[in-house]
Order: C-alpha cells, then sequence, then structure tokens
C-alpha cells in the first residue's frame, strides 16, 4: 500500500510538531474519509521500525473502527507487530502495537504496562473534564510512564457543549489541519455533496437539550407521526428517483422502524440498522445494501462511523441534531466517490444544514451556559398572560394553546458545501505549459478551454510542503483519470508532453477565489 500525498504530509507534519515540542499532545484534524486509519498505521510502521522498542497504544470506542485500525495496519506492513484487545472482537491480545477498545482497556493500565504514543481514534469522544474512559487510562498509563505523547485523530475538534478539543481543561495542546475537505474534492478522493431543504422541516419546538444534544425521547415523540414519515418518505422517493442507495439518520429506534415500515409500504427494499441488531443480521443486511439488493437503510446513529458503503448517492437527514460532530459524521457516509455518479444528494427534513453551517465552514457549537437569546412569545387569549411560545399550556389559567399549523418551506437548495458561485463549463481542450512564479521557480500550469473561455491551473511540483504534496496528488489523479504513466513528476517536460497528449476532463467547476477563478472540480466520461 502506498500513502496518498497528502497522508504522506499528514505523517511528516505530526512528526514536525513533535520535534518542535517537547512535550504535549497535538489533535490532527482530518475531514471524513481522509484516510485517517492509513495515516495512523503509517505512523506505527515508521516508529516502530525507527525505534524498535516503542510501543504503541491505538484506542477507539467501537469494534468497526478496531477492526479498520488493525486492517489498515497489517495492509501497510503484514509482519506487524499487533495485537488487538477488544471483548466485541474476542481477542485479548498485548503486543508492540496494540488496538484496543477503550471499554475493555479502561482499567487495564497495569496489564498493558509501559506505552510510549497512545493515538486516539475519533478523538472528540474524550471527555473534556479529567475524568471517563479515555482520561483515566491515560494518566494511568502516564503514572508508568510520564513521557507518554498522545496524538488525536478526529473530523472535528469540538466537544459537544463544550467549544474546542483544546479549551481548558484539555489533553490537546495543539491542533493541526494538513488537508482540508475542499482539498479532497478538489482532487477527486471525495465526492461533494449536493443539499436540499425539504418541504416539511421538522419540528423541535418544546424539545430540551441533555448533555449539549436534543432529549431522544423527547425528539422522537415531536418528529416520529405518521403524517410526518409519510412526508418524508413519499419527498423522498420522488426526489431521489435515478439513485441507487439510501441512507437515512433517524431520531430514535421507534422512528427508524416507522421510517422502514413507511418505505416499505411505498413499495421500496428497506431494513432497519441498530444497535440492537444481531450482528449477523446486521452483516447481511449491509451486504445486502452494498450490493443493491436492499435500497434503503434506516439507523439511528450506529453507521456514522466505521461503515464505508461508497455507492451511497441519498442521504436522508431525519434527525435534527445540535451536535456538529454528528452532522459532520452524517453527511460524510455520503462523501465516498461513487463508481456510477459524481456527487451524493443530501435531503435535509431536520434543518441541520441551516443550524451548523456548510459542512467546509462549520459554524463552532455554543459552549454550555451560552445564551440562545430570548425566547419568542405569546399571548394567552383567556388570561392575556404573556408566556413563552414553546408553551402549549397556559401555566398562569390552564388554558391550551391551539396546536400550531403546520409549517410550510419553499424547495431550495442548502449550501452544505460552502458553494454558493459555483459554475460548470465543458471543457473543450487543455494546454500544459512550463512558467516561471515570481519567486524564481518554475511550474507547470494547465489552461482548460471552454469555447471562448478559458482557466488556468497552476501545478506546484518544485514548490515543497504541502504544494508539492498536493500537486502530486493531483499529478497522480490525472494518471489515473487519463489512464496515462509519468515515470518522474518532478519532470515538468516528461509531465506536460504526457498529458498535453492525454485526455481532458468533460466538465470542469470552477468558482471565484478573489478575482480569479478556481477550478474546484473536474469530471471524466
Amino acid at each position: 500500500m502506498q500513502l496518498r500525498g497528502y497522508q504522506q504530509y499528514t505523517v511528516n507534519e505530526i512528526y514536525r510538531w513533535f520535534g518542535e515540542h517537547d512535550e504535549g499532545n497535538v489533535c490532527v484534524v482530518l475531514p471524513t474519509g481522509s484516510g485517517k486509519s492509513v495515516i495512523l498505521a503509517e505512523i506505527c510502521r515508521d516508529a516502530v521500525q525507527t525505534w524498535d522498542d516503542q510501543r504503541i497504544l491505538i484506542l477507539s470506542h467501537v469494534k468497526e473502527l478496531l477492526e479498520q485500525d488493525a486492517e489498515r495496519i497489517l495492509d501497510l506492513w503484514p509482519k506487524a507487530p499487533l495485537g488487538i484487545y477488544s471483548a466485541g472482537l474476542n481477542r485479548k491480545e498485548l503486543k508492540q502495537i496494540t488496538v484496543a477498545g477503550i471499554q475493555s482497556i479502561r482499567k487495564r493500565a497495569c496489564n498493558i504496562g509501559h506505552i510510549d504514543l497512545a493515538i486516539v481514534d475519533e478523538a472528540h469522544l474524550i471527555s473534556h473534564k479529567d475524568q471517563g474512559g479515555y482520561r483515566n487510562l491515560l494518566n494511568d498509563l502516564r503514572t508508568i510512564n510520564p513521557a507518554l505523547r498522545v496524538i488525536g485523530l478526529t473530523a472535528t475538534p469540538y466537544r459537544l457543549g463544550h467549544g474546542l478539543i483544546t479549551d481548558p481543561p484539555a489533553i490537546f495542546n495543539d491542533i493541526i489541519e494538513p488537508v482540508t475537505l475542499k482539498d479532497l474534492i478538489l482532487e477527486g478522493y471525495l465526492a461533494p455533496l449536493r443539499s436540499k431543504c425539504m418541504d416539511l422541516l421538522l419540528s423541535v419546538d418544546g424539545v430540551r437539550l441533555r448533555g449539549g444534544d436534543f432529549i431522544e425521547e423527547a425528539l422522537q415523540k415531536a418528529v416520529n407521526t405518521a403524517e410526518n414519515n409519510a412526508a418524508i418518505v413519499d419527498q423522498t422517493l420522488k426526489i431521489s428517483q435515478g439513485r441507487r442507495s439510501i441512507l437515512v439518520f433517524c431520531s430514535g429506534v421507534d422512528h427508524a422502524y416507522a421510517l422502514r415500515d413507511e418505505f416499505q409500504r411505498q413499495g421500496e427494499t428497506a431494513e432497519a440498522v441498530l444497535g440492537e441488531t444481531p450482528s449477523d443480521e446486521r452483516a447481511k443486511v449491509l451486504n445486502d445494501f452494498k450490493a443493491g439488493r436492499v435500497r434503503v437503510i434506516t439507523n439511528n446513529s450506529v453507521l456514522t462511523t466505521g461503515f464505508d458503503a461508497p455507492d451511497t448517492d441519498v442521504l436522508v437527514m431525519a434527525r435534527p441534531t445540535e451536535s456538529t460532530v454528528l452532522y459532520v459524521q452524517s453527511a460524510g457516509r455520503g462523501m465516498r466517490p461513487k463508481t456510477h455518479c459524481p456527487d451524493c444528494l443530501l435531503l435535509d427534513f431536520a434543518g441541520n444544514v441551516r443550524r451548523h453551517g456548510p459542512i467546509t465552514d462549520l459554524l463552532p457549537p455554543r459552549k454550555k451556559g451560552e445564551r440562545r437569546g430570548d425566547a419568542p412569545v405569546k399571548l394567552c387569549e383567556k388570561c392575556q398572560e404573556f408566556v413563552p411560545i414553546s408553551l402549549r399550556t397556559c401555566p398562569a389559567c390552564g388554558w391550551e394553546f391551539p396546536p400550531p399549523p403546520p409549517k410550510k418551506f419553499k424547495l431550495h437548495n442548502d449550501d452544505i458545501m460552502g458553494e454558493d458561485g459555483k459554475r460548470y463549463l465543458t471543457v473543450t481542450g487543455w494546454q500544459w505549459r512550463r512558467y516561471l512564479t515570481n519567486s524564481g521557480k518554475e511550474c507547470a500550469t494547465v489552461t482548460y478551454y471552454s469555447g471562448l473561455q478559458s482557466v488556468t491551473e497552476y501545478v506546484l511540483l518544485l514548490h515543497g510542503g504541502y504544494p508539492e504534496q498536493k500537486a502530486l496528488s493531483l499529478i497522480s489523479t490525472f494518471e489515473r483519470r487519463c489512464g496515462v504513466k509519468i515515470n518522474n513528476p518532478y519532470d515538468l517536460d516528461e509531465v506536460i508532453e504526457v498529458l498535453n497528449g492525454a485526455q481532458y476532463p468533460s466538465i470542469i467547476s470552477v468558482e471565484k477565489d478573489g478575482k480569479y477563478d478556481r477550478v474546484t472540480g473536474r469530471l471524466w466520461n
């Protein structure tokens, strides 16, 4: 297995950070779908082969991620001294590199012994307080080895209700973000989302928060109605015509079953996958989904991590959430590159896109105790008392307010990708050339022609650092998409000669970047 350019750059940036900081821990922010498990696998391989006495512990909270991390380590290094410690996987092995479930190992520091490096997958789950399974285990391990260092991996460096993952009291001292979601979409490693705000917007009026998110029991009661479910399924099937696989995020177990039943009632093949679903039944349903034998899966927060079905081309958000992490994880399930279409449709019945903003430019979550502003009020017709608008009964006289009429919203695109102003050009040709930059370094340029219009892109193969890694990834994409081979990507003459004779993309996406146009995506027929 060979690392992608940005993955190797990420490993280098982690080493650079530790080289500049004699103590402390770092959280690495990587988009969903970037291959976090490949990056941690390379860190393990390189560390153990460079310092043969290093002992590494990889921690996660679900067995699917443990399996994924272990598989990637063995893909990269088949002879790795790897053990798995997880009750869910019926494994209890402690080796030089150990992949472990936090629930299984959190009280086993004495059994684990000396650890030099701990890597926490989905690091946003570490408690913001100096308590909880992760914090207690890491504190115990630090007692054994005070020089223990910790790397966190996450797509969302926030903790629900508590701000950034580095806000005190924090285990992480710094955040690095080696690659962005836009970079990966630009280079073809991820597929973009297209989001819709539907005619129906699920109301959360009167639903209170606990731990920073809506209380599930109250949320289900508010949204899980026959009328809502029929509308969700009806609109989903109408808009999803021609699409292959539909993944639905529901507001609870009962809601998942109810939506599954409604999809089936309307003639669609649908199954529900829940925490209580037996593992063999879950595996069969997921295999049928990936094979196209089941078109719809409804779930309640169990397919947000460790689940990969690249051809999922419709996501349905039927769970309103205040959790930025849950929002991003759910959206990420549709961003794997497809074999049959260029994007994934996101149908947002929950209002989450409006609530959190584009996934390329998230609104930071509110900290606990931050005000939302004064609640609107309404007037009791019986006693003329002003009461909060969310109340259904007047606290002064007991009069019951009539239920509000269902809200109607005009169907329009919500900008989940943060790409307002993007346009698409049909490419009629391209031209690769040498170019001398203002810094005196040479680079390659490619000019895409679309009739009388043209857009130029700069490929900085000789500039070092991330620009160079990004350019190498782009060249790798061109090789794959064009079906050509470039022996030495640092040889500008070879790059230009090979790609000038290669098949140019049929469509490019372009957006304004200041005064100039910037290419943000390419599609080959």
